[in-house]
């Protein structure tokens, strides 16, 4: 895709020395909460008002001294200030930075576990104001006006961002922030819970996209902690006070917890329905003759037992064969090349690895499918991931073909110092019952190997493929793509790329409504039609399941087709003409997954997308419709969220 994904950006400061005075005089943060009784049952400490830091006041920052920081945290006092230029550099942007100002504050908790993992239930918010010149208007060689600026630009972490034209020829832009977790520094992927490290008088974060620092002083029962960033500067501090045990009896016995605030969570006495899980009393699998019915071969991978017998009531497909996505363009001419999926088999034969977790450790294991045709052994990632954190190294190819997609930041694609692996358990879904868990994008995230070598299209060569994502997560960052892309990782010109990007980006082409659209990343351009005009014919996606089709002849035509996951038939949205200037289409080759094409060299940017990938394939031709008809059809039998 165009853009050269906007960098993380996690704002750093590097901390002076100056006692906080409770992080400003006029935001004193007020009386902290005197709790109750432990376990009494009456009413919960309130902790006291959060101190609002004033307009206007300067902020002390922390005079760090280290410390402990175990324990739960609230924040009483803050007052941030945000000053000095924000990093462009890495946006791919004409230039290389934006002045800005702006004022932030936090309230909430903190807490810090004696294992190294920490929970942030924080909110930082308030405004920033920037500047762009017309030098800035330019991103990944792809111009853009304001408003299409800004809707890149929000996913640094802003909640609402406007811009607009000045004298100049360049923009004046106004964000606000309201920010979940992240402590004071604004992130496209704040980290809501993690793992923390200390050393000295530095306490690190680590979250999904990057790691945070904060100089910090830890006595007695408060916490003072200074944001460290250096683009921009954030002055100032957050002061935190420490939860006392009798806070409002959270961890009193309470008797059988009748008191709203008695200590102990109501129903302490046993997990509702533990006496066994339902359906447990019969064999597994024991109901309904494999291949006794069942759409497209899913289904009946593994029973659900119970005195019923039920599971194999969705069979195995009629006369025995299990067909997959891949085995569905094969038949239609047009061969997989690439088959991607943490979910379930592509191919009805295909009972081999899916993709590999890693856990803090260091350790892997390669997550395979239960059975042949299948889905994914979502029991074993829960076994190797239990008491530690997973991440997703790779993306297993099913076709053959070699084209295994790593992590951007991996020791086989070296990324950027702001790229990451994906968390492995952010998203668990069932398919036909059977629990398997997601490939969940944040910021940060992506994924990518170079398959041009391997029978993909290339240059103008025909080409198709679909993917299954998500329309509840998803961004207006850039880019949300699965599909062709450069090999050199750079923006190489109109027609480099070929790749489905599902997204509410504004920068360019867009459906109607508000977003997320199914939309084409061609390079130089992210395109609902020939045009960057607002394709009135391309819906918003709401569903929690969305299949998503591209195809593309290289020289004359595309279409964008897509619908529910969950039921019906494909919607057309678009089939026409390629945009000017894109034909012949020149691809290069390369697998992208989560981010755009110019996305996450070494000293390059990162990803800003967020975005969801259950499963998806890349074939060599054109598919027909009724290739891609009866593809949908298959994934709807394999009963997503069922």
């Amino acid at each position: 895709m165009p853009k050269n994904q906007l960098a993380s950006l996690a704002l750093a400061l590097t901390a002076a020395a100056g006692l906080i005075s409770w992080a400003c005089s006029a935001g004193s943060g007020g009386s902290s909460g005197t709790g109750g009784n432990s376990g009494s049952g009456g009413t919960s400490a309130t902790g006291g008002r959060s101190g609002s830091g004033g307009v206007g006041d300067s902020c002390s920052n922390v005079m760090a001294c280290g410390g402990d920081v175990v324990g739960t945290w609230k924040v009483v006092s803050s007052c941030l200030k945000v000053t000095g230029n924000l990093d462009l550099s890495l946006v791919g942007a004409g230039c290389p930075s934006a002045p800005v100002t702006g004022e932030l504050s936090v309230t909430g908790t903190w807490t810090a576990n004696a294992d190294g993992t920490d929970s942030d239930d924080t909110t930082t918010s308030g405004t920033e104001q920037f500047t762009l010149a017309a030098s800035c208007l330019v991103i990944s060689s792809t111009p853009v006006t304001c408003s299409g600026a800004a809707g890149l630009l929000m996913s640094l972490g802003y909640s609402s961002l406007t811009c607009t034209s000045s004298a100049d020829g360049g923009c004046s832009c106004a964000g606000t922030v309201q920010q979940a977790g992240g402590i004071g520094l604004v992130s496209p992927a704040p980290s809501i819970n993690g793992n923390y490290t200390l050393s000295g008088s530095v306490v690190t974060i680590s979250g999904d996209s990057s790691d945070t620092q904060y100089s910090y002083c830890s006595s007695v029962d408060t916490l003072t902690l200074t944001p460290q960033s250096t683009n921009p500067i954030i002055a100032g501090a957050v002061v935190l006070q420490k939860s006392s045990s009798g806070s409002g009896g959270t961890t009193g016995s309470g008797g059988t917890g009748v008191s709203s605030g008695g200590g102990g969570a109501v129903g302490s006495g046993g997990t509702t329905g533990k006496g066994g899980a339902t359906g447990s009393g019969g064999s597994t699998g024991s109901g309904g003759t494999p291949g006794s019915g069942g759409a497209a071969g899913h289904g009946g991978t593994t029973g659900s037992g119970g005195s019923t017998g039920n599971a194999g009531t969705t069979g195995s497909g009629g006369s025995g064969a299990i067909m997959g996505p891949c085995d569905i363009y094969e038949s239609g001419g047009t061969a997989c090349v690439a088959a991607h999926s943490t979910v379930r088999a592509l191919y009805g034969t295909y009972g081999g690895k899916l993709y590999q977790v890693r856990n803090a450790a260091g350790a892997t294991k390669d997550i395979l499918a239960l059975t042949p045709g299948g889905f994914a052994d979502g029991g074993s990632q829960d076994t190797f991931c239990s008491g530690t954190t997973c991440v997703i190294t790779i993306v297993y190819d099913q076709s053959g073909k070699g084209n295994d997609l790593w992590y951007q930041g991996s020791t086989m694609v070296p990324g950027s110092t702001s790229s990451s692996p994906s968390k492995a358990t952010s998203e668990s879904l069932t398919l036909s019952g059977q629990k398997v868990y997601a490939l969940y994008i944040n910021a940060g995230n992506s994924y990518w190997v170079d398959a041009s070598k391997s029978g993909i299209a290339l240059g103008s060569q025909p080409e198709g493929m679909y993917l299954v994502t998500s329309g509840k997560h998803y961004n207006g960052g850039c880019c949300f793509d699965y599909g062709n892309s450069e090999t050199d990782r750079k923006a190489d010109g109109a027609g480099a790329m070929d790749a489905l990007n599902f997204s509410a980006i504004t920068a360019w082409g867009t459906g109607a409504g508000s977003g997320p659209w199914v939309m084409a990343d061609l390079e130089y351009g992210v395109f609902a039609q020939n045009n960057t005009s607002k394709n009135q014919n391309d819906p918003t996606q709401t569903s929690a399941y969305v299949t998503a089709v591209l195809k593309n002849n290289g020289t004359t035509e595309y279409a964008l087709r897509g619908g529910d996951a969950t039921t019906g038939g494909l919607g057309t949205y678009y089939k026409g003409g390629l945009p000017g200037g894109w034909s012949p289409m020149k691809k290069q080759g390369a697998i992208v997954l989560g981010s755009g094409g110019d996305c996450c060299k070494p000293g390059g940017g990162a990803n800003l997308s967020d975005g969801t990938f259950y499963e998806g394939c890349i074939v060599a031709g054109y598919p027909s419709d009724a290739t891609e008809d009866a593809v949908q059809a298959n994934v709807v039998a394999a009963e997503y969220g069922k």
